[in-house]
């Protein structure tokens, strides 16, 4: 398992929005059945993967290149461009749609802008990559997944707290948000460690 003091070769994060659209907020789950269906047909995991993770709205399976990838990596020790790309592009416009489920922001999501959540991963190196490495991945990130468990039923309580604070207030409680936002960090870290394949280094147990 590789380790670094260099920052984790991901990022993410979702721009605070000071104003809220109430309006919008009070028919958020009938405003997302369009941009849910949408990137359901795109990602057929991505459905399951909002519900339970919600902090991020990204599948850890199904539209994005996973199996392909491995298999690659261990005979090829290559991680082709487009795959790299689409990877990439499907995982920012789930982003998306997560931020826009969890509330974080009011703006219907885009299918290709940027918009105001940012995420990014570098395109990998495969010749620096473990070839083996994504064989056991997925086991190597167990104790993640059960503590991203944990975290995703608090995102979802936190999630209707700030529901609530948003119609009450029409703002959003800072704490709340940033909460929310550090969770589908690493979400997202841990996904590009054991989904993605981007990357060997470990994933830290941490919000920021």
């Amino acid at each position: 398992m590789a380790t670094s003091t260099a920052p984790f070769p991901l990022t993410f994060d979702v721009e605070y929005p000071p104003q809220r659209d109430r309006v919008a907020v009070l028919l958020r789950l009938f405003m997302l059945i369009p941009i849910v269906a949408l990137l359901a047909l795109l990602d057929p995991g991505s459905l399951v993967s909002d519900a339970d993770d919600g902090s991020s709205g990204l599948a850890l399976a199904g539209g994005v290149v996973f199996a392909p990838l491995v298999l690659m990596l261990l005979f090829r020790q290559k991680y082709p461009r487009w795959w790299y790309d689409w990877n990439l592009q499907l995982s920012r416009f789930a982003s998306r749609v997560g931020a826009y489920a969890l509330l974080l922001r009011d703006e219907y999501p885009s299918t290709d802008e940027e918009q105001a959540v940012h995420l990014d991963f570098a395109y990998p190196d495969a010749a620096q990559l473990n070839r083996w490495l994504p064989l056991v991945k997925w086991l190597l990130a167990i104790p993640h997944f059960i503590v991203l468990f944990v975290l995703f039923v608090a995102v979802v309580l936190v999630t209707f707290v700030s529901w609530i604070a948003i119609l009450v207030t029409g703002t959003h409680p800072r704490g709340l948000f940033d909460f929310v936002v550090g969770v589908g960090r690493w979400a997202l870290r841990v996904q590009a460690y054991a989904i993605l394949l981007v990357t060997d280094r470990y994933p830290p147990f941490s919000l920021k």
